[in-house]
């Protein structure tokens, strides 16, 4: 689990978003529209909404989680960052589609949530994708740690894994291939798997 450290503005400083966010950047840059809406499923500290946003000006950017303290977190990073591309967050919960957008977007990100959530969020997170996403070439990102059958466990996912359980047992990291047909279930198609750093991986769909 990521160590979150409280600033006086009120933001949560990440040292996992600041880790991982040039190497997500690079991808998503590739792959992302020059233009278009992007939506951010549990943006957390908010961190990586700004560095996206600003690394990508030509995206309108809206960051979304259903904690208070994150929405708080992002909206004080914002306010340092300024940018006219950034929205303020949405209190968006995946397992209640009440919360959910009407909004078209081109692309819905999502980085480190399927694993540290119940199944039904991920569920809710393909519904919710296949309603923002209704153009054909949508794209969805997930990115985090999976089990994939191909792939033997690193002993740090392995640990990992269990420390996950053990503070709920409804979470946990995920087969990769369930995750791969309850997109396909919600007309999203797996295109491209890329390995990341330290054991984590990147998964694109593309809206069919």
């Amino acid at each position: 689990m990521d160590t979150l450290t409280a600033l006086p503005d009120g933001a949560l400083a990440s040292p996992a978003a600041v880790r991982n966010a040039e190497s997500i950047l690079k991808l998503l840059r590739a792959h992302l529209p020059k233009r278009g809406r992007v939506l951010e499923i549990a943006a957390g500290s908010g961190q990586h909404a700004v560095a996206f946003s600003t690394a990508l000006p030509g995206l309108d950017w809206t960051p979304s989680d259903p904690s208070p303290d994150a929405r708080a977190s992002i909206a004080a990073w914002a306010a340092e960052a300024d940018l006219d591309n950034l929205q303020p967050p949405l209190a968006l919960d995946c397992m209640n589609d009440a919360t959910w957008p009407d909004t078209v977007f081109d692309a819905v990100v999502c980085i480190n949530m399927i694993h540290i959530s119940p199944w039904t969020a991920t569920e809710g997170l393909m519904a919710l994708a296949q309603r923002v996403l209704p153009r054909p070439g949508g794209l969805l990102y997930l990115y985090g740690p999976y089990r994939e059958a191909e792939v033997s466990l690193a002993p740090s996912n392995e640990a990992f894994d269990a420390s996950l359980k053990a503070r709920d047992p409804s979470w946990g990291l995920r087969d990769r291939d369930e995750v791969v047909a309850l997109a396909r279930s919600h007309g999203l198609t797996l295109t491209l798997r890329t390995e990341m750093p330290a054991n984590n991986v990147s998964l694109l769909f593309r809206r069919t």
